[in-house]
């Protein structure tokens, strides 16, 4: 690494990221907690292939709060999942990538479509920061009844506001607001959803 880019900060990198704040991701704690994460989401996807409902006890394990009535089809692949909260009555279908370095917060009643990624993880743009490896994360929130088309791609930092819909394959990379239907790269709203 060319500079110290934590100086005067005592805060291991696991705790920086725990914090939100930029981290390198050498830290042992960091690289235990994703292999316990492997563990779970390996064992829940496992579990799926001959009980789709009974399964889902290993699913609550994954994520870090598992709401009522929820139900998600594996596969799933998680860095954490400790970061991430399911409502009441969610639906994730199948192939679900989550990139949990910061809060994922998914609202009650949202669905989920298939292959869809959520990733909060961000990486400096300066290429000197980039190289030494140092990375930044930015929380995604999901309000009430919001539905993710099949292989749409949330970016770090966005919400998507309650009831509204963003069609499949799209890229989200700034707050979308309530009611609407939203498409395309980047996403755009294209009409209100009343």
């Amino acid at each position: 690494m060319s500079s110290d880019y934590f100086a005067g900060d005592p805060r291991s990198n696991y705790e920086r990221m725990i914090a939100g704040d930029g981290y390198i991701s050498d830290d042992p704690q960091i690289t235990a907690a994703q292999a316990e994460a492997a563990q779970r989401t390996a064992a829940f996807n496992q579990a799926y292939q001959t009980d789709p409902d009974g399964s889902q006890t290993l699913a609550a394990d994954v994520f870090g709060s598992f709401g009522a009535e929820t139900h998600v089809r594996a596969p799933v692949q998680a860095d954490y999942g400790f970061h991430i909260s399911l409502g009441e009555r969610v639906f994730i279908n199948w192939g679900l990538i989550a990139v949990d370095v910061a809060r994922i917060r998914i609202g009650d009643d949202c669905q989920i479509g298939p292959g869809v990624q959520l990733l909060t993880a961000t990486h400096p743009v300066e290429p000197t920061a980039r190289r030494d490896k140092v990375e930044g994360s930015a929380p995604i929130t999901l309000e009430q009844n919001v539905w993710l088309g099949g292989g749409v791609t949330i970016c770090p930092g966005v919400t998507i506001g309650k009831n509204s819909v963003i069609g499949a394959g799209a890229v989200v990379t700034k707050d979308i607001p309530a009611q609407v239907v939203a498409v395309g790269n980047p996403a755009q709203v294209i009409r209100q959803n009343i």
